[in-house]
């Protein structure tokens, strides 16, 4: 018994030292309740919403790569899947019949589409101006010096129906020059048939845009810029701006999926961004997109491209102003008459 008391001194002893050691720190006393994972108590993931988008073979995919290397490589928020195409008749139908979600095409055929689909299931709205004045006249020879100077002469171009016709048109007009009188246009289907010409016949003139005039200028030291449209645009209407092309959307699948819109706006925002700020990097992807054929040329024509993204009310009136220009013109370039309110998207 003696024996016993002595252990249970010394025991209590050393717990008290213990407890002295430690500073009075509170013995925490085991569980038997096994500690639940954090991520066990986290929501799941989001899953990603699937946003089909058509595109053209020119500055506004280029503002686009670096979104598509995000959704190729599985970084992107939402499973974006871009299908580029060489003319706006291949992407027109697919929008007018709610083929694809959304589209990166001319500004002005937006408006001939929000007409056409108007109170259908694939009525459209614009979500940005993504592509300001990119065309140019390209000249194998050195004869053009003014919108004048194309009196009497053959013209060889692409975007029958789209901003290139009618930017051309308005400001032959504005020089005093009747398309199809004074001055014959040809129009082919893409800007590839355009280069070919001015590249093997001399003394040949096209309206290009870039990167495509670069492309053409490195393929034929004979060929110069002769005319830069924006700057003609902005001489005889200062009041409005030339914008070549607009990203617009399916309003059904906007109402149905709006974080998955406003989440392609802040992607599509930050990677016209990065293609501007990082040309040298955005090239290859350029390249690999098979929009530019090298990526010196690509790395190039990038800060030619006028490549942008002005949403909400800036893009409203930038692109209303730009429209009435053209109404004012030839009103079945927008569609008949101008758009209303609803054409502009405002999330």
């Amino acid at each position: 018994m003696k024996k016993t008391l002595i252990a249970s001194s010394a025991v209590l002893a050393a717990l008290i030292l213990a407890a002295c050691s430690s500073g009075g720190a509170e013995v925490t006393p085991p569980t038997n309740q096994a500690v639940k994972p954090a991520t066990e108590s986290a929501a799941p993931a989001p899953v990603p919403v699937t946003v089909t988008i058509a595109s053209l073979k020119g500055p506004t995919t280029m503002g686009l790569v670096g979104l598509m290397d995000d959704a190729a490589r599985g970084k992107a928020a939402e499973d974006y899947q871009v299908t580029m195409y060489g003319s706006p008749d291949e992407v027109v139908p697919l929008v007018a019949q709610g083929g694809v979600d959304m589209a990166l095409i001319p500004s002005n055929l937006a408006a001939v589409l929000y007409a056409k689909t108007k109170g259908s299931d694939a009525q459209i709205s614009v979500l940005a101006i993504n592509t300001l004045g990119v065309l140019n006249i390209v000249e194998s020879g050195d004869t053009v010096r003014s919108i004048a100077d194309l009196e009497g002469r053959t013209i060889y171009s692409t975007g029958k129906g789209a901003s290139p016709e009618y930017v051309l048109n308005y400001l032959l007009t504005q020089a005093g020059l009747t398309p199809g009188v004074d001055v014959d246009v040809q129009y082919l289907s893409e800007h590839t048939e355009v280069v070919a010409q001015l590249t093997t016949t001399p003394g040949s003139i096209g309206v290009l845009p870039q990167p495509f005039v670069t492309i053409a200028e490195a393929k034929s030291p004979d060929l110069r810029t002769a005319l830069d449209l924006t700057e003609r645009w902005a001489a005889v209407s200062p009041d409005s701006q030339l914008i070549t092309g607009v990203v617009v959307v399916r309003n059904a699948f906007a109402t149905e999926h709006p974080d998955a819109v406003a989440q392609f706006m802040a992607d599509y925002d930050a990677s016209t961004q990065w293609v501007n700020a990082s040309p040298a990097a955005a090239a290859p992807l350029i390249v690999d997109a098979g929009i530019v054929p090298d990526a010196t040329l690509a790395e190039k024509a990038i800060p030619l491209c006028y490549i942008t993204f002005v949403a909400g009310a800036e893009m409203k009136s930038s692109l209303t102003g730009y429209l009435q220009v053209l109404f004012d013109a030839d009103p079945k370039s927008v569609g008949g008459s101008m758009p209303g309110d609803d054409f502009y998207f405002s999330g």
